[in-house]
């Protein structure tokens, strides 16, 4: 999985989400950024257009403008602060994880690694961390099954993350399909120094286009459909992060998770 996904710093994509849960289903579309390890930025844009809020993190300053009630959120990249908008309470490396198609990595000490056949991966964490990941795949996509094994890329499907007994989330990853990497940016003036793409341009790599996550506690029920997706997009300078707009009240938020 780590090789299939090495060079996929970040992607960007067009989707659709949707929120289930206890006021009912909430469905927008979302202009998104994730790269890694846990930066985020999400647009959610009306039927014609118009933005109507936008979420930034940098892994370490998060940051909501609400146009609508015009409100400026700001405070720590938590997860309750992220949920403010996607209603999911998981760590942004988690979100970030999920929508690149990839299994998030539990921090934890050394310990051994068990595998329970080819097609399910099972890693337990250090003891005194009593976290437990699960992620199911199958060996390869059908167009890597005549390759050699070491060739043939993982696909995840399914993620559960549970701890003490009770589950943490889970996800499950749909509808892979082959997605290009980013051509490089020309200057219009043709002057140097504009920076490129980390690949070639017109080099695919497979991504989830569905992906369901669910929380038990707090109840949350999301589901991202991807409609375009690319992978290594150049991220401007201030992608991640926001100045506070003109005319909005700012609101530090601190929560606790």
């Amino acid at each position: 999985m780590h090789a299939t996904f090495a060079c996929g710093n970040a992607v960007q994509a067009n989707a659709k989400i949707d929120h289930f849960g206890t006021q009912g289903r909430v469905r927008a579309d979302l202009m998104l950024y994730a790269a890694r390890p846990a930066r985020l930025r999400m647009d959610v844009v009306s039927p014609f257009g118009v933005t109507l809020a936008t979420l930034t993190s940098d892994g370490q300053r998060f940051g909501l403008t609400d146009l609508r009630d015009k409100v400026f959120y700001e405070g720590p990249a938590r997860a309750c602060n992220i949920a403010r908008l996607t209603t999911l309470p998981v760590p942004g490396h988690v979100l970030v994880s999920l929508l690149r198609g990839e299994a998030p990595v539990l921090k934890h000490a050394p310990a051994p690694r068990r595998w329970r056949g080819p097609p399910r991966l099972l890693a337990a964490g250090h003891p005194r961390h009593a976290g437990r990941h699960r992620g199911d795949s199958p060996r390869a996509p059908s167009d890597d099954w005549q390759r050699p094994w070491d060739q043939q890329r993982l696909r995840v499907l399914d993620v559960r993350v549970t701890q003490q007994g009770w589950e943490l989330y889970h996800a499950e990853l749909d509808d892979h399909a082959g997605a290009p990497t980013a051509g490089p940016r020309q200057d219009p003036d043709n002057l140097p120094g504009e920076p490129r793409s980390a690949e070639r341009s017109g080099l695919r790599r497979r991504g989830a286009r569905r992906i369901h996550v669910e929380v038990p506690q707090p109840e949350a029920d999301v589901r991202f459909t991807t409609t375009s997706l690319t992978w290594n997009p150049r991220c401007p300078e201030g992608t991640f992060e926001q100045p506070v707009p003109p005319a909005m009240r700012i609101q530090p938020v601190t929560c606790d998770e």
